[in-house]
């Protein structure tokens, strides 16, 4: 068990038969009475977030992950494949943990698995990735004062807004933590 002021981004915790990832966290502490603690959460079974509310004192249960590395094979239509890096075993984890990070995932990528007990909960990306751009709006010309944006669509199909100098066939690089474009390699 441990209190709640030790939450943190990245902390994971059981309650009330959940698992939970906490997203954010806020430590308030009014003029008077106890403080509160706010953190925004996900359910790492179930994919949803929500917003939490502890008094100080509160208590929670912590967990002790394991973390595998595996890469990404390929996916149906309802599992992605991964191979452990160490075992060779090849571990199926359900679409729906891992829908939100589908664009970043390419065939033969290595990332984490996070495995509570025997069940694959959630993937951890590296920081950036390379994607193609294999479809690009035609570059606008005019006002370029104000660092002129497009949108492209990568070979993983996620859609990035982009630089205009940005052409389809260049490579370029992802944060996957934002989705956000870092520079064309």
């Amino acid at each position: 068990m441990i209190e709640v002021n030790e939450l943190r981004k990245g902390v994971t915790f059981t309650q009330d038969g959940s698992l939970y990832k906490v997203l954010e966290y806020s430590h308030n502490k009014p003029g008077r009475g106890s403080a509160t603690i706010r953190i925004k959460a996900r359910d790492l079974r179930k994919g949803t977030t929500l917003e939490m509310t502890f008094i100080s004192s509160d208590r929670v249960q912590d967990i002790r992950l394991d973390y595998h590395n595996v890469q990404y094979l390929y996916r149906d239509e309802n599992f992605f494949y991964f191979m452990d890096m160490d075992t060779f075993e090849q571990p199926a984890v359900p679409a729906s943990l891992v829908t939100e990070y589908e664009g970043f995932l390419k065939e033969n990528m290595e990332v984490k698995l996070t495995y509570y007990g025997n069940e694959p909960l959630d993937i951890e990306l590296p920081t950036t990735v390379d994607l193609e751009v294999i479809e690009a709006e035609p570059a606008a010309r005019g006002n370029t004062a104000t660092g002129l944006t497009k949108h492209v669509v990568t070979d993983t199909g996620l859609k990035v807004q982009v630089p205009a100098f940005v052409n389809m066939g260049d490579v370029i690089r992802v944060d996957t933590r934002t989705g956000e474009y870092v520079t064309r390699v």
